[in-house]
C-alpha cells in the first residue's frame, strides 16, 4: 500500500539545489572524484572567534530551553547591530529567532497566506520561493525580468498585480543570478507594495555578499510607513559561514511576529540556545564581524573576477558578471538543438562525463540556464573550466 503523502507536500518539488548536493556526496562516497559547483555553502569555516563564543555559551550552562521568541540579548545584538550598520531604526518586539532563514521565510510566508492567495515571484528564483506558496495552497505569479537584465522594477511588480495578490517575495543579492537590487529600486519596490496593501518578504541570506560598486542594503532600514508591510528574512549561514548552526531571524511589524512566534512555538520551539549566545556576542563584536565578512567577500569577488571570464571562453556559455552572492547563472541556450534538448541534459551530461556536479536552471524557472557556485577553491575551479573547455570547445579570442 502507497503511503498517502498529503496534498501540500505531494505537490511540491524536491529542493533541486539539495539534491545536486546529495549527488555530490554520493559520488564522493563511492570514490569518485567529484567537482562540486553546485552546493550554496561558503567553503570557509565558521570564524574562529564566533566557536569561541559557542564554547563560552556552553560552558556557562546555555543549554536549556529559550523564549520561542529568542534570547532578549539576541534580539536586541541584532536590532543595535542593524542600528550601527544600517542606521534602522528597530525595536527588539519586531525581531524572532529562526532555525535558518529557510524556516524564517516558511514562518513568514504561512502566518500571512490564505488558500487561493497570490504571490509574486521573480524570475529567475530561489528553489524554495513556489515550494512555500504551494505549501500555503496560495498560487505563485512569476514576474518575466530578463529584458531588465534579471533585475526585477518596481514597474514590473505593478503591473504583475492581481485581484488576489497579497505578497511578493524578493531576494537581493539574488541567487541564482548574483544581481542585486539598486536601493532606489528596492525603495519603489515597497512603495508599490505599501500603496496597494501587498506584503513583501526579503530573503537577505546574502546581504553582505555585495561587490562594489554594490553596496549592502537592508530593508530593514526603511522608513516605519513602509516597513508596516516588509518582512527581512536573515540569517547567519551564508554571510558568517554558519550553514550548519541553522540558525536566523525574522524582522518584522511586531503583530507579525507575535504570529511566526506563535507558530513556530509549535513547531521547532526556538534555535539552539548557546547558539544564540555565539551570535549575540559576535553581533556585539561588530569590527571583528565586518572584517571576517569582508575577508569571505574579497575572496570570494577575487574567484568571481576570474571564473566568469573564463565561462565565458567556452564555446556556447554566456555569463554576466554578477554583483552578489557566489553564483555564476550561465546562460547554455546556445548549445540547445543537436546534441542538448535542455540544459538538465547539459547538466547530466557534465555529472556523468565529467564529474563536473551543477544546477540545471529550470528549477529556478529557467531553463536554458545552468547555475554555477564559486564558492570553492580557485583550483577546482580552474580544473573545472579546463575540462569543459575540452568538453565543449573554446571561443576565438575576437569571439570572446
Amino acid at each position: 500500500m502507497a503511503f498517502p503523502v498529503s496534498k501540500h507536500v505531494a505537490a511540491m518539488q524536491g529542493s533541486s539545489t539539495l539534491m545536486a548536493a546529495q549527488v555530490a556526496a554520493e559520488m564522493r562516497a563511492s570514490g569518485i572524484d567529484v567537482i562540486d559547483l553546485s552546493v550554496g555553502e561558503p567553503d570557509f569555516d565558521t570564524p574562529e572567534f564566533i566557536k569561541r563564543y559557542a564554547w563560552e555559551g556552553l560552558e556557562k550552562g546555555l543549554t536549556k530551553y529559550t523564549s520561542t521568541q529568542g534570547t532578549a540579548d539576541f534580539r536586541d545584538s541584532i536590532a543595535s547591530f542593524y542600528s550601527q550598520r544600517f542606521g534602522a531604526d528597530i525595536r527588539p518586539g519586531e525581531i524572532a529567532a529562526d532555525c535558518g532563514g529557510k524556516q524564517a521565510l516558511f514562518n513568514a510566508a504561512c502566518t500571512l497566506l490564505e488558500p487561493g492567495d497570490d504571490v509574486l515571484i521573480p524570475k529567475p528564483y530561489w528553489v524554495t520561493f513556489p515550494a512555500i506558496t504551494s505549501f500555503c495552497n496560495a498560487n505563485s505569479v512569476f514576474i518575466e525580468t530578463e529584458q531588465t537584465d534579471f533585475i526585477v522594477t518596481a514597474d514590473e511588480v505593478r503591473s504583475s498585480i492581481t485581484p488576489r495578490t497579497k505578497l511578493l517575495i524578493l531576494n537581493s543579492p539574488n541567487n541564482p543570478t548574483g544581481r542585486v537590487i539598486p536601493p532606489d529600486e528596492m525603495r519603489r519596490i515597497a512603495e508599490v507594495c505599501a500603496e496597494k496593501g501587498i506584503y513583501l518578504l526579503t530573503d537577505e541570506c546574502y546581504l553582505f555578499f555585495a561587490y562594489p560598486p554594490a553596496e549592502p542594503f537592508t530593508s530593514a532600514s526603511m522608513p516605519q510607513e513602509l516597513r508596516e508591510f516588509i518582512c527581512v528574512a536573515g540569517s547567519f549561514s551564508k554571510t558568517y559561514a554558519m550553514t550548519g548552526w541553522r540558525i536566523g531571524y525574522t524582522i518584522a511589524n511586531e503583530e507579525w511576529t507575535r504570529a511566526m512566534v506563535k507558530l513556530q512555538s509549535h513547531s521547532a520551539t526556538h534555535p539552539t540556545s548557546f547558539v544564540q549566545y555565539a551570535c549575540a556576542r559576535a553581533m556585539r563584536d561588530h569590527e571583528e564581524t565586518i572584517e571576517a565578512v569582508n575577508s569571505m567577500t574579497g575572496e570570494y569577488a577575487r574567484r568571481k573576477n576570474w571564473f566568469i571570464p573564463a565561462l565565458n571562453e567556452i564555446d556556447g556559455f554566456k555569463c554576466a558578471m554578477p554583483e552578489g552572492a557566489f553564483y555564476a547563472f550561465v546562460d547554455a541556450r546556445d548549445m540547445l538543438g543537436d546534441r542538448f534538448g535542455t540544459s538538465a541534459e547539459i547538466s547530466d551530461h557534465l555529472l556523468h562525463e565529467a564529474h563536473i556536479v551543477v544546477t540545471d536552471g529550470a528549477g529556478f524557472g529557467a531553463d536554458g540556464f545552468i547555475r554555477f557556485s564559486y564558492a570553492t577553491s580557485m583550483e577546482n575551479l580552474q580544473r573545472a573550466v579546463d575540462i569543459m573547455k575540452q568538453m565543449f570547445g573554446e571561443r576565438t579570442a575576437a569571439a570572446v
